[in-house]
């Protein structure tokens, strides 16, 4: 019985060994180009070439497959010329490029990145003023360049790829990078104007400045914890802890100018209110129990809040120019956005800390007015059936009915969804959709729903998608919400918009306001958990 068992022991290990080998033959590298014979000496923007069997023994020679194809691919199409050498020296941007990266280094705290041994071949040629081709330690050093900035491009601008996405409940695919375009477009600027072509979110680079100026207020300031003396602090009196408050909103911008004094005076409370308006709170300008628990978490926490962010940030594609929706779970915001350019934002209600809102994204490509409530499976079990066994008329009370062996509610004001819906094509049935219940949208934190997502202007959003059809005016799309019977519209062509339902505790508002929001469903301490146990970003917070 003991061989029977260990023999089906080995058979699954050597199982999941093949499936595991399959899976990694399957990954599919970046495809080698063809390499450009046109170009030659006499047409080649340089006299300088890379003999192929050096740069075909250098690949073979190169750890990361993906790597390796992206090297042979970015010198076959300049014809094996020199990308980092002219004929009288090292280029002006191989300085600039190895400050990219040291910037990055500082502010990641990611120092794997750091190759001591190429820093200093480049220090010791720089005073070269006439390049030998055929130099074996020149030909390395321009190789070695191309394949550090391909591992700074990868980790700098699409992000660790040693984090597993998926297990972290990010069902948004990863963007996709050239690094090759990058590098010929770095070449081709002489690394000026970079945020023209940089691969990156424009978010990244905002999210980037303010890491900095928390890691200074981390160096200047103590944050020991801040303790009321008193219940309700008002405006015109004057209080012991106050100049400490003052100090603090100055450090972080939302104080103007240095104040010492006492007093709770009108600068103070509109800088109370603006600090609020940045964490998510009630925009009162009462200095109460929110705001002390706000103010209070260590600027430390913040930086890692910072850099978990900035990591997903390198995930998503860059800033795009098209119409679309961006949904922030941890804000409770719907943004809309037409050609790259915020239109207008509303306030949403979101999944629960039972039933999270997946991070995903989508193609909204439907309408429905005056929808049916198709009762989830879970709901009906749970909630609907027991109502039943208490209540025989609970159905006709809530405007239900049977549809098979399924339960709907039917369309009208007091539908669940409201008067219309939304509609993107996904495997997690979630959706966009009007509520009965507009009491919610006061409330500063707004997690109650089952997962889909409620909207505080659903007419406005309507509007907004179909604008470009003339024969939807105002008052037909108000007699559609109020037609009584299910209609469904297909929106077509251009008119389908991509929909990101986004999760992100900490970003730069249109008003160059860096926010802060909760982590409601416990993803930024996963993240946390990879990223900064790893000893690599950890040493940033740490310096």
């Amino acid at each position: 019985m003991r061989s029977h068992t260990l023999n089906r022991v080995y058979l699954f290990i050597l199982l999941g060994a093949l499936l595991a080998s399959c899976s990694q033959k399957e990954k599919k590298l970046p495809e080698v180009a063809v390499r450009d014979t046109t170009i030659t000496v006499e047409n080649s923007f340089t006299e300088l070439f890379v003999d192929s069997v050096t740069l075909n023994r250098f690949v073979k020679t190169t750890e990361n497959d993906s790597i390796a194809n992206q090297i042979q691919s970015f010198y076959n199409h300049r014809n094996y010329q020199f990308a980092w050498f002219f004929p009288d020296g090292l280029a002006d941007f191989v300085p600039t490029f190895l400050g990219l990266q040291n910037d990055y280094i500082h502010y990641s705290g990611d120092s794997s990145l750091y190759n001591a041994a190429l820093v200093s071949r480049i220090d010791s040629l720089k005073q070269l003023k006439k390049i030998n081709p055929k130099d074996t330690s020149i030909v390395n050093t321009e190789l070695l360049l191309t394949e550090q900035f391909f591992k700074y491009a990868s980790r700098a601008y699409s992000g660790d790829h040693r984090i597993n996405i998926q297990e972290l409940n990010w069902y948004i695919p990863r963007k996709k990078i050239n690094t090759e375009a990058f590098l010929d477009s770095l070449l081709k600027n002489k690394a000026q104007n970079l945020s023209a072509y940089e691969p990156v979110n424009r978010q990244y680079n905002l999210l980037k400045e303010n890491l900095l100026k928390y890691y200074q207020i981390r160096k200047d300031q103590t944050w020991d914890s801040l303790a009321p003396d008193k219940k309700k602090y008002k405006e015109g009196n004057s209080y012991a802890i106050v100049p400490e408050i003052k100090q603090r909103l100055f450090a972080l911008g939302d104080l103007p100018e240095a104040d010492t004094s006492d007093l709770l005076d009108t600068s103070l409370t509109q800088a109370v209110k603006r600090f609020q308006t940045r964490f998510g709170l009630k925009q009162d300008g009462q200095i109460g129990a929110a705001f002390f628990r706000e103010i209070n978490v260590p600027i430390q926490e913040r930086i890692q809040q910072i850099l978990i962010n900035m990591e997903r940030i390198r995930w998503v594609p860059a800033t795009p120019t098209t119409d679309y929706l961006l949904v922030n779970i941890p804000e409770y915001k719907l943004h809309v956005y037409e050609d790259g350019n915020l239109s207008f934002s509303m306030n949403v209600v979101v999944g629960s800390e039972a039933h999270n809102t997946v991070i995903f994204s989508g193609t909204l490509n439907q309408i429905v007015f005056s929808p049916y409530w198709n009762v989830p499976p879970s709901i009906l079990k749970n909630e609907i059936l027991p109502g039943i066994k208490r209540r025989p008329n609970y159905l006709a009370k809530h405007n239900m009915e049977w549809n098979g062996n399924a339960v709907r509610q039917k369309p009208g004001p007091k539908n669940s969804l409201g008067l219309v819906k939304f509609l993107f094509p996904n495997s997690y049935n979630i959706y966009l959709h009007d509520t009965p219940s507009k009491n919610l949208f006061g409330e500063s934190s707004r997690a109650f729903s089952h997962g889909c997502i409620r909207l505080s202007e659903p007419k406005r959003l309507a509007e907004f998608l179909l604008r470009k059809d003339s024969t939807w005016t105002e008052q037909k799309i108000t007699d559609a919400m109020n037609l009584g019977k299910e209609k469904y519209v297909r929106l077509r062509g251009k008119a389908e918009i991509p929909v990101f339902i986004g999760y992100f505790t900490a970003w730069v508002d249109q008003n160059g306001l860096l926010n802060f929001r909760k982590d409601i469903y416990g993803h930024d301490k996963k993240m946390a958990e990879r990223l900064f146990s790893t000893g690599t970003e950890a040493v940033a917070l740490k310096n």
